[in-house]
């Protein structure tokens, strides 16, 4: 038996209800289920939701071999009148 990803959808009711079809040689064997979040699609985040993140993420690097590059010369265009 192989390993088997199955991507599904909570009902409004709150019950997942899957059917996968497995080979006959697969018949009578016990199988476990793992049910994880799927991260393909988050939900969007309210703008409150969002500050929260950025705040969380600041300062959040502790690798001290981590460095910010040179940003180079910003480059000057020709200002409109």
């Amino acid at each position: 038996m192989h390993r088997v990803v199955f991507q599904s959808r909570v009902g409004s009711d709150g019950v997942l209800h899957i059917e996968i079809p497995m080979s006959k040689a697969d018949a009578n064997r016990e199988v476990q289920v793992t049910i994880d979040p799927s991260r393909v699609k988050p939900l969007p985040l309210t703008q409150e939701e969002w500050r929260q993140f950025i705040l969380e993420t600041a300062g959040s690097i502790t690798d001290p071999t981590f460095k910010r590059h040179e940003q180079g010369e910003l480059e000057r265009r020709e200002e409109f009148p």
